[in-house]
């Protein structure tokens, strides 16, 4: 369990309070509009209205008691920007700010930030992956690279094991899971047997998923 501020509480902010806190997190969110703590603050640690903009008011919040702060705030950069900078000079421990265009990022990172992201370049770049290519159900980009993927079962595998297939070696990938009636399944065994209509959560390099998947 971690102890998490998230400042904005737009489309992404919210979001990611309610999965952190779903998991189990302690999670505080602060936002200057009434409107967006009130439709959150039952389903998070605390909730408060007001301006990260005012030095006072984030020393006030114990910035140094958290673990991660986030900074989701879309629609205005320089808030972000120095909110961001108030954040690392008030004692927060790791910084993670929403970012839109690369510009942003640089900038974020110069003025403290410990990680950038990027929610709609990440989740476009990810539907990108997946729907360019066949049978391909979920993908998670590790790297420029590597990946991970959710695949249907390669016809000419089933009914023969890990072994026998010898994936590694013939396909240069690596199963991870299979999936059945929505439940993931480590896999470890190189006896296990590839089935009809079960997925497999295979890693390696985009050129050799792609590859294994036509």
């Amino acid at each position: 369990m971690k102890s998490v501020l998230i400042i904005g509480t737009g489309k992404f902010g919210k979001s990611l309070a309610l999965k952190m806190a779903e998991l189990g997190n302690e999670v505080m969110v602060v936002d200057k509009e009434e409107n967006e703590v009130r439709d959150i603050s039952e389903y998070v640690t605390s909730a408060q209205v007001a301006d990260c903009m005012d030095e006072n008011v984030l020393r006030s919040l114990g910035i140094n008691n958290f673990d991660i702060c986030f900074v989701c705030i879309g629609d205005n950069f320089q808030s972000s920007l120095e909110i961001t900078s108030l954040l690392k000079d008030n004692g927060a421990k790791y910084v993670v700010s929403k970012a839109d265009r690369d510009i942003h990022a640089k900038f974020l990172l110069r003025n403290g930030a410990d990680e950038v992201i990027f929610p709609e370049k990440d989740m476009a770049q990810r539907a990108a992956y997946r729907f360019s290519a066949n049978h391909m159900f979920d993908y998670i980009q590790l790297s420029q690279d590597y990946s991970i993927c959710e695949i249907e079962t390669p016809e000419n595998w089933v009914g023969k094991t890990i072994a026998q297939v010898n994936v590694r070696s013939n396909y240069n990938v690596n199963v991870l899971a299979y999936k059945e009636n929505g439940k993931i399944y480590p896999l470890s065994n190189p006896n296990y047997i590839f089935k009809e209509n079960t997925h497999l959560i295979i890693s390696g390099a985009w050129k050799d998923v792609e590859k294994l998947n036509k």
